[in-house]
């Protein structure tokens, strides 16, 4: 029985659409329905019942995918444990990252290590979903932990930077939007999850402010922002780098998460990913004043008919 077609026969088993399976493997859709054919006329065995639908597992299916996993199980392993051993600065590198601003501070970093070793290719995407790093859906995941919290123990991890929440206006749209300004009609832009920015809004310094909309990511929400849409809640890496962007005159900074560099621990002595998690340690490090909301706007904050007013750093709780 050939690997290659047990793994299109997962990943059509998870999916249930060719097209979908084709994505999430790299292939063409003709490709995984040619594997599970051939599959099939191996084991002369019906694993999918096709119908307008997608596809869906006949018993006889259902009865391969414990088995099927296991086997995924293994060679997984198998390939974890070889690529721990690899001392050449080349090959592969997968980084996945939390959001796009924090990877827009890595690719110079990751840049130069290419520069250093033309032979390390690199993969950078950006995605909050939880990449199973025991499959090498990546290689070095960055990831935000809630405060307090760590990685699961088949992993190794390094907290790098606190993420610190602050809260932004649009400078353009200030005069119309800052709660201190009178005559204002301010509103918080908010992310999906409605209740947990409830929380939030009702412990910062403007409780009674409402809150409007919805928007799926950090860009999402800075975009909007922009826009006058409203109020933002941002970490400071991302309000105080937008030069668009100003903190409320009470931005209430709060320590809610911290920044992870994760891996697993079968590739922890993998040379290029030893090398590729000490330049994103480092960049990241010598950010910390941002991350940690040290660094103010450029501009002060502008009060009504121009009034400049000293910039208000409140403490980190």
């Amino acid at each position: 029985m050939d690997w290659n077609d047990v793994r299109h026969f997962l990943a059509l088993a998870r999916l249930g659409s060719v097209r979908a399976a084709g994505a999430s493997l790299g292939v063409s859709h003709s490709t995984v329905a040619r594997r599970v054919e051939a599959l099939e006329a191996q084991l002369s065995a019906r694993l999918f019942d096709r119908n307008r639908d997608g596809y869906t597992l006949t018993e006889a299916g259902r009865q391969m995918v414990p088995g099927a996993e296991r086997v995924e199980r293994e060679m997984a392993s198998l390939e974890r444990g070889l690529a721990g051993q690899d001392e050449r600065l080349e090959g592969r590198v997968a980084v996945t990252c939390c959001d796009n601003f924090v990877a827009g501070f890595l690719l110079a970093e990751l840049s130069a290590l290419c520069d250093d070793f033309p032979g390390i290719e690199l993969s950078v995407n950006t995605d909050s979903r939880a990449f199973n790093l025991s499959k090498r859906e990546a290689d070095i995941a960055i990831r935000t932990l809630p405060k307090g919290s760590q990685p699961p123990e088949h992993l190794i991890g390094t907290k790098v930077v606190p993420v610190i929440v602050a809260s932004y206006v649009a400078v353009e749209h200030a005069d119309r939007l800052d709660p201190d300004v009178p005559g204002s009609s301010p509103r918080w832009a908010s992310f999906e999850d409605r209740s947990f920015h409830e929380a939030v809004v009702a412990g910062s310094s403007y409780p009674d402010v409402p809150i409007w909309g919805c928007f799926t990511s950090l860009e999402l929400l800075v975009h909007a922002g922009e826009q006058g849409l409203g109020l933002m809640m941002l970490p400071t890496y991302v309000g105080d780098a937008t030069p668009t962007l100003r903190r409320l005159n009470q931005p209430d900074l709060r320590h809610f998460a911290d920044l992870w560099l994760v891996s697993h621990i079968d590739l922890r002595d993998n040379a290029r990913f030893r090398a590729a998690r000490q330049r994103i340690a480092e960049s990241l490090e010598r950010r910390r004043p941002l991350f940690e909301g040290e660094r103010c706007p450029a501009a002060a904050p502008v009060g009504p008919k121009g009034v400049t007013r000293g910039a208000a750093d409140a403490p980190i709780g």
